[in-house]
This record gives C-alpha cells, sequence and structure tokens, in this order.
C-alpha cells in the first residue's frame, strides 16, 4: 500500500496542470472531436409512388420484411416513413397530412374538403380548405370570425365583400391569384363561366380550428329568425319570404355572373384597398434550382395576417431553411420530402405528392426538397403579415469561421462556398446530392 505526501501530491498535479510552451501550442493538432463524426451512409428515399416494387422497412442493414399485410399504394407513396434515414430519431409529431384523406362534403354545385387540428393536431395556427364550383355555382354569402386567405388552382370567380364601414368591393379572380377577407367581413364567391368545368380554389385561415362547416351563413341564419322578424328588418310583406330555404345551402347551382365585372356592380368600388390580388402577374425570382415569388403586406396590403410563397424547384434542388413562423405549405405539383428537427434529438422525414399538406411549426428547422422527376411547385404560407426566413447558409456565412469551424469541422474553403445572402430555392451539387 503506498503512502503519499500532501508535497508528493502537489508536485504532480502542478506538473500535470502546468501550460505548454507557446510554440507547442501553436504546433498542437486540432483537438479530438467530442462525439463521433456523423455517417456518410447515404440516405436517399429508396422507392417512390411509380415503383414496381414490394416495398419492405429495411435500409442500412436494419429492420425486417413484412409477414402481414401491408397497404402497398401507401406505402410506396411514404419511403422515408417505412424506411426511415438513419438520420431520423426520438418523436416527431405528424406533420403531414394529404387533402385526399379529408371527408369531402358534396353539394348541387360542387365540393368542399377541410384540414385543420380534428385531422392533423399540430397545425394548431393555419387550416385549410380545398373547394370546388361548377360554373356558376356559389359559395353563398357567409362570414366568420377567422381571416380568409385564397389561392386560385384552376378556373376564375367573382369575389365580393362589404366592409363594416359600408364599403363594397367586387372584383374577379384568376388562376395564380389571391383574395383576402379579414375576420367579419360578409363576402361571397361564384364560379364564373370562363370554362365549363368552373374553378377550384384553396382557403386558409389563421386559426387551426376554424372549420369550414361552422361559418355563419345567410341561409342558415334566416331560416332560424322568424319570419315577421325578417319582413320588418326589411320592411316589406311577409309573403315575400314564403320562399326562403327552410335550412343552410352552403354551395348552391346558380346562372354565372356576367362577363363584365362592372356590369355585375351595384354601386362602384369604394374600398381604400383592394381585397385581391394578381400574383400570377408577379414575376418570379429566379435562383440556381427554381424560382420564387413572395406576396405579404407589403405588396398586398389587405393581407393582413397572411403571407406566402409561391416556389418551384428544379429536379434535384431544395428550399432552404426558414423557421421564424408557422408554416402551412400544400404542394401543387412533383414530389418531395421535408425532415423536420424538433430539438432536443428528435427528427423525422416524411414524403409528399400533389395534394398533401405539410405543417412546420416555428422554429422547427426543415427543407423541402424535390424528390421526383419533374418539377415541384408548392405554395408555403405563412401566419404573418410580412414574410421573413433566415437561410442557414447565410446564418453561418455571416458569423466568425473560427465558429462554424468548431461545430461542424469544415475548412475555410467550404466556409467561402456558404452563401452571404438568403438563397430561396438552391440546386443540386455535383455528386447529385443537395445542400443546404
Amino acid at each position: 500500500m503506498y503512502s503519499w505526501s500532501l508535497l508528493s501530491i502537489l508536485t504532480i498535479l502542478s506538473t500535470a496542470l502546468a501550460a505548454p510552451a507557446s510554440s507547442e501550442t501553436s504546433s498542437a493538432p486540432a483537438p479530438s472531436p467530442t462525439v463521433p463524426y456523423a455517417s456518410d451512409d447515404p440516405n436517399y428515399p429508396l422507392w417512390n409512388p411509380e415503383s414496381d416494387i414490394t416495398p419492405e422497412p429495411i435500409r442500412s442493414g436494419l429492420g425486417a420484411t413484412i409477414l402481414g399485410p401491408q397497404n402497398v399504394p401507401v406505402e410506396l407513396q411514404n419511403p422515408d416513413v417505412l424506411a426511415p434515414p438513419t438520420t431520423d430519431n426520438g418523436a416527431v409529431p405528424n406533420f403531414k397530412w394529404p387533402f385526399s384523406l379529408s371527408h369531402n362534403r358534396l353539394q348541387t354545385g360542387g365540393w368542399a374538403r377541410e384540414q385543420n387540428v380534428n385531422v392533423m393536431p399540430v397545425a394548431t395556427d393555419i387550416a385549410g380548405v380545398n373547394m370546388r364550383l361548377e360554373a356558376g355555382a356559389i359559395r353563398e354569402l357567409h362570414w366568420h370570425t377567422d381571416a380568409e386567405w385564397a389561392y386560385m388552382l384552376s378556373g376564375y370567380v367573382r369575389v365580393s365583400t362589404v366592409t363594416p364601414d359600408g364599403q363594397v368591393y367586387l372584383a374577379d379572380v384568376g388562376p395564380g391569384d389571391l383574395w383576402y377577407f379579414p375576420p367579419g367581413f360578409p363576402h361571397s364567391i361564384q364560379a364564373k363561366n370562363t370554362t365549363e368545368e368552373g374553378a377550384e380554389f384553396l382557403l386558409i385561415f389563421d386559426n387551426g380550428s376554424f372549420s369550414e362547416d361552422s361559418t355563419f351563413l345567410l341561409t342558415d341564419w334566416l331560416a332560424h329568425v322568424p319570419k315577421e322578424v325578417i319582413a320588418k328588418n326589411f320592411q316589406t310583406d311577409i309573403s315575400a319570404f314564403d320562399r326562403i330555404p327552410s335550412h343552410e345551402l352552403y354551395i348552391l347551382p346558380s346562372h354565372p355572373p356576367p362577363a363584365d365585372v362592372a356590369t355585375d356592380m351595384v354601386v362602384p368600388n369604394d374600398t381604400p384597398i383592394p381585397y385581391t390580388f394578381p400574383m400570377s402577374q408577379v414575376e418570379g425570382t429566379k435562383t440556381a434550382g427554381g424560382t420564387y415569388k413572395v406576396v405579404d403586406s407589403r405588396t398586398f396590403t389587405a393581407a393582413t395576417t397572411i403571407c406566402a410563397a409561391e416556389v418551384t424547384v428544379e429536379v434535384g434542388g431544395m428550399r432552404c431553411w426558414h423557421p421564424t413562423e408557422p408554416e402551412w405549405t400544400f404542394f401543387i405539383s412533383g414530389e418531395a420530402r421535408i425532415t423536420v428537427f424538433a430539438s432536443s434529438s428528435n427528427a423525422q422525414t416524411s414524403d409528399f405528392q400533389a395534394g398533401d399538406i405539410a405543417y412546420i411549426p416555428p422554429s422547427f428547422g426543415h427543407y423541402i426538397e424535390n424528390t421526383g422527376n419533374s418539377t415541384l411547385k408548392f405554395l408555403e404560407v405563412f401566419k404573418s403579415g410580412i414574410f421573413q426566413d433566415i437561410s442557414l447558409s447565410q446564418w453561418l456565412a455571416l458569423i466568425p469561421h473560427e465558429l462554424v469551424k468548431a461545430h461542424l469541422r469544415v475548412d475555410d474553403a467550404t466556409i467561402a462556398k456558404f452563401s452571404r445572402t438568403k438563397q430561396e430555392v438552391v440546386g443540386p451539387t455535383s455528386s447529385g446530392s443537395t445542400s443546404a
């Protein structure tokens, strides 16, 4: 058994803690990593919806075949769910919802289906409705307590509203164009007969709990008011209302409005700002990997609670990181994948096709990558009057480079390639993969 004196212990400690000479410090190798380096194993989607295979949950030696029943079409659409990248970890709330799974409300003259917290609980700030009107059909006069922002997918509609100050606005909206009605503004939507098919559009609401089935409808209201009260209100005989509906109409067929919007006006438009916006006429900004165009309250003055970007991404490209606001994304064409990072090592990857919705909570790091063989087009909607985002490349390019090297172990040549300006859409790298 050893016997140590206090002096000998202090001598050993002082020797161990002594600082090396300055020449030794300058030539010392870089410190070893505190954790192992990340794996270089590829994590591309293992198949796509057109693949002629039976998908199996196997990747990088992990997983096993399925012995029980399979829903092969669904699994072909979701390769990164059945066989997730090895970078996925932990638990993230489901952030994908296909409109094709929403219960559809069929009416004479059209249909409507919705997405809200009832089907996607993570989407607490924004809800969406996909609506179709045959030529001449009307989404009846109504109002609601949440703001409505809309994007035309196909066809043409005529919209109208009256402000609380008694001002009137009536206008036509075509493919790629927008309208916005603040909370409480009574309004209507009618499909024109420009095409025999009528119109289809998206309605976006700044409340994840919004339900299209709970709007305040003109016919529903009057059906629940005594007729003598209605007659007194309009100062007419009660017989004038013998044929009002006994319950709501919601969507109803009608004759198309006149072609010239001016001839449909009871009085000329007199609102101080327009409640429609010709986004289709905005020139998209071109980047290395696609295009984007942004509309917010700086250009569409009425839209004070919702803004959006219409984005195209070429094959192999991707949309960069932008985590400042809750984001509701609708895929118009193409195929994509998104990985969401929710902090505390929680990350999940999902795949998307046309008609699908993605919802990204605020501050969740993410990307949107084109994984198909055609141009990807989608609409990003944010619950904000002003469009803001943060590029991962810009963030790392504008902070001290030694900080970046200490975190990521990259060299100066790599950092020099980081963009100091926001990169809305980036293209594929020379290796065929994409980078942020």
